[in-house]
């Protein structure tokens, strides 16, 4: 899937790389990304609420479970890309100047006008990409299980992918996760590579 001027390209990547639940994924800050500890801290999310009958975007530091925050590797490849968007979002300013929306400069996902991407915003375009592309529908949230299951498929241990996805306990990953036998987790993996490559 060609993401190269897709507006959710830096979304998808971070989430289909890492796992990371929507609410996750939009939390993230550019003080969370450590080049030096070569770590990426998730301690903050995003979500959307109701307030006085109206739609209204929160950042909130109270993640799902204390399991939740957590540090994750910073690969090499996702280094190189969030350069990329920096760069991109620092033209865009230079572009715009009083335009662009400086409101959400903290955030690493934003739109084009400096706008934090809304939750639904991404499911909803999410599924507009994949019908562009002549993709299998499926849920945003199914990157985190394709990430997964990605894991479980190349011998992961699952004590590991419960601290990789940030369950509050090994059951849920269980659960979630073990019942997959070696040839569907092959299987799994070869349609997620397929479906969802994502290329430069």
């Amino acid at each position: 899937m060609a993401l190269k001027d897709d507006p959710l390209r830096i979304v998808v990547m971070l989430t289909i790389y890492y796992g990371v639940r929507r609410s996750e994924v939009l939390g993230i800050k550019w003080s969370a990304i450590d080049e030096e500890e070569e770590l990426i801290h998730l301690r903050h999310k995003v979500i959307e609420d109701k307030s006085n009958g109206k739609t209204v975007i929160r950042g909130m530091d109270i993640m799902k479970s204390k399991s939740s925050m957590r540090s994750l590797p910073l690969m090499t490849f996702i280094r190189e890309e969030l350069r990329k968007e920096r760069e991109r979002q620092e033209e865009m300013k230079r572009v715009l100047r009083g335009s662009y929306n400086r409101q959400y400069e903290e955030y690493v996902c934003v739109d084009a006008m400096g706008n934090l991407f809304k939750p639904n915003y991404v499911t909803n375009h999410f599924a507009v990409l994949l019908r562009q592309h002549g993709l299998d529908k499926i849920r945003f949230h199914d990157l985190r299980h394709s990430c997964a299951t990605l894991m479980l498929s190349n011998g992961e241990d699952i004590k590991k992918i419960q601290g990789w996805l940030g369950h509050s306990t090994i059951m849920i990953t269980a659960d979630t996760y073990a019942h997959l036998d070696a040839q569907s987790k092959r299987g799994s993996a070869s349609v997620i590579e397929n479906a969802l490559a994502i290329t430069a």
